[in-house]
């Protein structure tokens, strides 16, 4: 199975086109969604507030990871000098990462994807799994576990061997910690450095956990996981508009679009899937999209969708 399948060649130029504009606003319209939620903890300060900014910090700090994802495809802007200094400084380094790292270890899971060396399977390999299992892997990221065991492994330089085989461990480190002081000194001028607290405390407990539940619905008990077809060991997830906003930011949801074309920019994503579906590339794999994570969750716990069947 092959793009060109489904797909023109004029097509396939037009939606891989790249754009600067577009790029730009998707890094605008990030730090405009953190400086309101940031906005919202300072001005309405109550238990409430505090919880829910720290669950929509986490949700931002995905959608900057997949900036930092984008980079390193080398698709978020069309002039590669912006997509390094922009990738790095407003995607990547503020959550500690590194897009041509990740760049380079991601294009192996591209290119293994449906095989048993795929390097990202530890992820989600055991899926499905007991609600027990599962419930005890929410816990540990809502309690800063997996936090504080992935920020570890960072400053150890354990945390990303291709850096660090690469001499740049430390470097990608102290980058990012300029980065994040940058965020703090602008937040202690606005004479809210506190704020900074609830940046950390994100990054500690619901990144992690949206962390996770988007590559659980991208590849977590698929139709096919050991199949080279996209549509057999990838998943599409439709999204509403608070999924998008906390768990799959930036089009990140089209993952099956993403593998077949992985040279297609994210905010191209939502139409080549339409073109995709009214062209019958589904009609064989009807369970390579799911209607939503809730049904993505009770597919990689079925014990919860059994449940709910009883409950009904």
């Amino acid at each position: 199975m092959k793009a060109s399948d489904y797909l023109s060649r004029e097509e396939i130029q037009g939606y891989t086109r790249r754009s600067d504009a577009m790029g730009l606003w998707l890094i605008v319209k990030s730090w405009l969604l953190i400086a309101a939620v940031l906005a919202m903890a300072a001005l309405w300060t109550n238990p409430l507030t505090i919880v829910l900014a720290i669950l929509l910090l986490g949700g931002q700090q995905l959608g900057l990871s997949i900036l930092m994802h984008e980079a390193g495809h080398k698709t978020l802007f069309k002039n590669q000098r912006l997509n390094q200094i922009l990738g790095q400084w407003l995607g990547a380094y503020p959550v500690l990462g590194d897009c041509n790292a990740y760049g380079a270890s991601h294009r192996e899971h591209h290119r293994l994807a449906g095989t048993d060396q795929d390097p990202d399977l530890p992820n989600y390999r055991k899926y499905p799994i007991a609600a027990d299992s599962f419930r005890r892997k929410l816990l540990r990221d809502i309690t800063g576990q997996t936090g504080i065991k992935q920020l570890t492994g960072l400053l150890s330089g354990a945390g990303n061997r291709i850096m660090m085989r690469k001499g740049e461990g430390n470097n990608v480190l102290r980058q990012g910690l300029i980065a994040n002081g940058v965020l703090f000194c602008l937040l202690w001028l606005g004479n809210a450095s506190w704020l900074y607290l609830l940046w950390v405390a994100a990054y500690l407990t619901s990144y992690p956990l949206v962390a996770r539940i988007r590559q659980v619905a991208e590849h977590g008990n698929v139709t096919a996981l050991y199949e080279p077809d996209p549509r057999g060991n990838t998943r599409t997830t439709r999204a509403n508009w608070l999924e998008r906003l906390v768990l799959c930011p930036h089009n990140v949801n089209f993952h099956i679009e993403h593998h077949l074309l992985p040279s297609v920019p994210l905010w191209q994503l939502e139409k080549l899937h339409d073109t995709l579906t009214q062209r019958g590339f589904y009609a064989d794999y009807p369970e390579a999209v799911a209607d939503g994570y809730w049904s993505v969750i009770k597919r990689v716990v079925p014990e919860l969708d059994r449940g709910a069947a009883a409950a009904a």
